[in-house]
C-alpha cells in the first residue's frame, strides 16, 4: 500500500501547538476531506496539485526520514492536508522501532486505529471562519482512539471564532487546549506583514486575557514569524 506523500522536509522546528520549538522532521500527505477558506496549505489539499504527490511506500518515506535526520531519534510530525485519510501505522511502526516519535495534526473528522501509536495527538477543529462544519461524533472518536497524550489547539481569525473556542473547550474540559491566531495570508509568493502577524497575536492576547480565560495557551506561529510563508522549513 502506497502513501500519498505531498513533501517530506526537515529537520526544523515545530511551529505551533504543543510542541512548538522542538526539532522535527515534517512528513506532510496529500489529500484533505476539508477546503477551509484560509488552507494555508493548499499543495497539500487541492487536488489539483495531486499530479504533484508522490506514492511511496512506508519503508521509502521512512528512508528519506533517517537520511534528513542523520538517523538520529526526534519527532517525526504527520501533517497535511489530512493524514487521517491514510494509513500510517507501517510507518509509525518503522520509526518506534528506532527511538523515533510520532505526532499527527489533524481536523479529528475522521479516526484511524493507527492514532494510538502516537506519541502526541493534536487535534485541531476548524471554526467557523473556515467555512466548515465538524461532526463532533468523529471528533469523539478520534479521542477514543486513546494515543499517549492529546491536546486541543484552535486557530483564531476573528471573534466569532473565539467565541466558538470557548465552547468547544467546554466540551473538552480534560485536554491542554492552545489557542494561535491565523494566517490570512499563507501565499509562499508574498511577503508577511510582521506587524500585522505580531498584532493579531496581541489582540488574540488581550481577546483572551480581557475575557478573564486563563486555561488556553497561546502561541504565535513560530514559523510564520521566521520564515514567512516559505514552504519546507
Amino acid at each position: 500500500m502506497s502513501l500519498r506523500i505531498s513533501e517530506i522536509f526537515g529537520p526544523t522546528v515545530q511551529g505551533e501547538g504543543a510542541l512548538i520549538g522542538e526539532p522535527t522532521v515534517f512528513v506532510r500527505s496529500g489529500g484533505c476531506d476539508f477546503r477551509c477558506s484560509w488552507c494555508d496549505s493548499p499543495h497539500a489539499v487541492d487536488s489539483d496539485y495531486r499530479h504533484d504527490w508522490t506514492p511511496m511506500k512506508a519503508e521509502t518515506v521512512w528512508a528519506e526520514v533517517q537520511r534528513l535526520s542523520g538517523g538520529q531519534p526526534l519527532t517525526v510530525s504527520l501533517s497535511g492536508g489530512n493524514p487521517a485519510i491514510q494509513d500510517f501505522a507501517p510507518l509509525i511502526a518503522l520509526g518506534k522501532e528506532h527511538g523515533y516519535g510520532f505526532a499527527c495534526e489533524t481536523q479529528g473528522s475522521i479516526a484511524k486505529p493507527w492514532f494510538s501509536d502516537l506519541d502526541m495527538l493534536i487535534l485541531s477543529p476548524k471554526p467557523p471562519s473556515s467555512g466548515e462544519l465538524m461532526d463532533w461524533g468523529q471528533f469523539d472518536a478520534c479521542l477514543a482512539a486513546r494515543p499517549t497524550r492529546t491536546v486541543l489547539k484552535i486557530v483564531i481569525f476573528d471573534g466569532a471564532d473565539f467565541d466558538w473556542a470557548r465552547e468547544v473547550a467546554d466540551h473538552y474540559p480534560d485536554l491542554p487546549l492552545y489557542l494561535q491566531p491565523g494566517n490570512p495570508n499563507s501565499d509562499p509568493k508574498e511577503p508577511i506583514d510582521l506587524d500585522e502577524t505580531t498584532g493579531r497575536l496581541e489582540w488574540l492576547i488581550d481577546t483572551t486575557l480581557n475575557a478573564r480565560w486563563f486555561r488556553p495557551r497561546i502561541l504565535p506561529q513560530l514559523h510564520v514569524l521566521v520564515w514567512g510563508n516559505k514552504r519546507g522549513v
